[in-house]
């Protein structure tokens, strides 16, 4: 089997690798990216695994830290870069970004792959849904210059901006899409013309650590791959289950991501210098929590968001009260 991105990082996120850099890496292994195109997009869902992996191209990109401004080839940002910055727009950064070539369809899709921890507006400030819509929004206007010239609109290639959510309940696990749609609210209008250009999916994983297997098959194959179960277990399930073949580089990152997973659970302190800094790590936690949330409420406020509006996005009065003090005095 031909190598894969995670082949390509492993020497270089060695020395300072991370739980959610190498949950990163993980997901971009063709072999893991084939199983989400195939049960999360449509258009791959009669495609053999095989016949998926052939059409992901080698222009997977991972980011693991920002670029600065005017890094990219001659100032333009290329479809797989995990950086996009229009001048005047601002600048995001996506964790996974690849193409697909669909062989039967004759067409080309840029992909966007997201590992989101929370999608709670409460705790985001924002609701995820405007946030998918914006990626998506970007991930067409970037293809200026690089997928079509002037005004050759029909040049377009297909957006798919998809979401692992893994914040969820146990009954939780569900598969959503936000995409445009058509509707004539007067008349008829004969041949429509297919405007799926964009289309946000969104897949919901629980984060519990004792659930019922789902009933899904790809939202069981990824609570199964980011559960913190050990290695062993993992390269059985993958292996038997879903017939992945254990490259000496998928094991290698699912070996650290376990690691990092044991290191959070155990430690070598004695039980009282271990409840005192796990206290200590609760109570900054709670305080970055509570600024983080004041911070939304201040933003919010600052973008003329009206108290009621505010509070409906489940944050409190006392919160409300607290940013707009706290705006006063600063001003």
């Amino acid at each position: 089997m031909a190598d894969t991105n995670l082949a390509q990082a492993v020497e270089a996120t060695h020395d300072s690798s991370s739980y959610d850099t190498n949950v990163k890496f993980l997901l971009a292994d063709k072999q893991i990216l084939s199983r989400i195109l195939k049960y999360a997009v449509q258009e791959f869902k009669d495609m053999p695994i095989e016949d998926i992996m052939a059409s992901i191209g080698e222009d997977i990109e991972i980011g693991t830290k920002p670029l600065d401004a005017g890094l990219s080839n001659m100032g333009r940002i290329s479809a797989s870069s995990t950086e996009d910055n229009i001048p005047g727009e601002g600048k995001i950064f996506f964790d996974i970004r690849f193409t697909a070539y669909h062989k039967e369809m004759e067409m080309k899709f840029l992909i966007n792959l997201e590992a989101q921890r929370s999608s709670e507006p409460g705790k985001l400030g924002y609701h995820l849904e405007n946030r998918i819509i914006f990626y998506l929004a970007r991930m067409i206007s970037a293809q200026k210059q690089t997928e079509f010239y002037h005004s050759d609109y029909d040049s377009l290639r297909k957006v798919r901006s998809i979401w692992l959510c893994l914040d969820n309940s146990e009954d939780g696990d569900a598969i959503e899409e936000i995409y445009l749609d058509r509707n004539t609210v007067y008349g008829n209008k004969r041949e429509p013309y297919d405007i799926d250009l964009m289309r946000g999916i969104i897949i919901n994983i629980r984060n519990g650590e004792i659930i019922k297997d789902s009933q899904n098959v790809l939202i069981s194959m990824l609570e199964k791959l980011l559960s913190k179960s050990g290695v062993e277990e993992k390269k059985r399930i993958l292996t038997e289950e879903y017939g992945m073949i254990m490259t000496t580089e998928l094991e290698g990152r699912m070996q650290i991501m376990c690691n990092w997973s044991e290191a959070i659970k155990e430690t070598s302190f004695n039980e009282g210098i271990k409840k005192g800094i796990e206290k200590g790590i609760e109570k900054g936690i709670e305080k970055g929590i509570e600024k983080e949330r004041l911070n939304a409420v201040e933003r919010m406020i600052r973008a003329n968001l009206t108290k009621p509006q505010i509070i409906s996005c489940g944050y409190t009065e006392e919160e409300f009260a607290e940013a707009e003090s706290l705006l006063c005095t600063n001003v």
